[in-house]
């Protein structure tokens, strides 16, 4: 039967309507103890620990007032339903404050209501048990999962850290040029980078790269592109000559390009490259599907640096153009990341271009009045807000 197992104790001092509740509750599938009064029946409660308890309220000695209180302090869960008088309602009032789950008016003429009743009151105590192992576990994996964020966060402050320190310092001073950059994540990882030397004391080389996605796998490739361009340079001698001034920024990005395809790594980025003479004051350039395009800004006004080209790590065999152009005596290049565009009030592209041309045309394009422009420097910025995308800046100065 479905009560099998639901063990009752019935308390009452009436002889007759006890033996007449266990016999009835028994035929319906409970298994039942009974107590004749207040002080044996608590005893039966701590041996038998029933279920639930049936107490009549007017018994001689201990009464069943008293007899709720002492199992509520014993076991609050347990559910006890009151049998009463008609006449002592204000005892059956003060048995609910104490928590009893029910009351039944004497004398019981329907078994069914007396079952019925002791079911309800089973079925609550059950569902509030669950509840309360749901709100447990609950708390468990709410625990857990802070437990599994504060790792996760600590890994990604180490692995901001590794990806900070990868970076050149700023700003650094190349025979009169001033580079200096400034990378702003969305999180704790970027999927933007930047890095820059000063070869053969001649060339200063640099690059921005901006990889798809944001997060450990985007910083993972940074990494990965830090330790190439390193390879490229130290190991193969690029950007360290004429030969190379003339032809590197191709063969950087076409070697970027390669690796990506053989290694599957998975996201692309895009990625501006460019060597400057420090001799004869000339860069050369190339643009592997970098937005937007450097700024160029003179004493004669700024404009964008012309240049296309595919991104990295999409197409097979692709072959970059070189830009090459002259430098006037003073000037300061600045490059960002496509996270700068988010920044900026207008929607479409050659809005957001044109303006951010009008915003750093009044600035002389270090990274200190960039950066204040753009309102990166803002002190009633929302700090907690997390960025939309990554934010990439690098400048590069002459004065003379």
């Amino acid at each position: 039967m479905a009560n099998s197992g639901r063990k009752l104790l019935i308390i009452d001092d009436d002889t007759i309507v006890r033996q007449g509740i266990v016999a009835y509750l028994e035929d319906s599938g409970f298994e039942v103890c009974e107590a004749e009064d207040g002080s044996s029946g608590l005893e039966c409660f701590r041996r038998e620990t029933p279920d639930l308890v049936l107490c009549d309220l007017r018994m001689p000695g201990v009464d069943g007032l008293q007899v709720l209180r002492d199992i509520h302090q014993q076991s609050a869960d347990t559910p006890v339903i009151v049998i009463s008088g008609a006449g002592v309602i204000s005892d059956v009032v003060e048995a609910l404050r104490l928590g009893a789950s029910d009351y039944l008016i004497k004398p019981v003429v329907d078994m069914e209501v007396l079952v019925h009743s002791v079911e309800k009151s089973l079925e609550r105590t059950q569902l509030l048990a669950q509840n309360l192992r749901y709100r447990e576990e609950l708390e468990r994996a709410n625990r857990d999962l802070r437990e599994h964020l504060r790792a996760l966060e600590r890994d990604h402050q180490a692995g901001r850290q590794v990806q900070t320190n990868l970076l050149p310092r700023t700003p650094m001073i190349f025979d009169g040029y001033r580079i200096a950059h400034r990378i702003v994540p969305s999180l704790y990882l970027s999927g933007d980078f930047i890095d820059y030397g000063y070869l053969a004391h001649r060339y200063l080389a640099f690059y921005l790269s901006d990889v798809s996605g944001h997060g450990a796998s985007s910083a993972f490739v940074t990494v990965w592109l830090k330790h190439l361009a390193t390879h490229l340079v130290r190991d193969e001698g690029l950007f360290s000559s004429a030969e190379s001034f003339a032809s590197g920024p191709a063969r950087f990005l076409a070697e970027i390009n390669e690796e990506f395809h053989e290694t599957t790594l998975g996201p692309h980025l895009t990625c501006f490259v460019g060597v400057i003479d420090t001799r004869s004051n000339e860069i050369s350039y190339a643009v592997g599907g970098h937005l937007p395009m450097p700024l160029l800004i003179t004493p004669g006004g700024a404009r964008y640096l012309e240049g296309k080209g595919k991104p990295i790590g999409i197409f097979k065999g692709v072959n970059w153009q070189v830009y090459r152009q002259q430098l006037p005596a003073r000037f300061s290049l600045v490059a960002f990341s496509d996270g700068v565009l988010e920044t900026l009030a207008p929607e479409a592209l050659c809005e957001q271009e044109t303006h951010l041309l009008q915003l750093l045309s009044n600035t002389d394009g270090s990274l200190a009045e960039v950066c204040g422009a753009l309102g990166l420097d803002d002190p009633d910025a929302d700090e907690s807000k997390e960025a939309p995308d990554d934010i990439a800046i690098l400048t590069v100065a002459k004065e003379s």
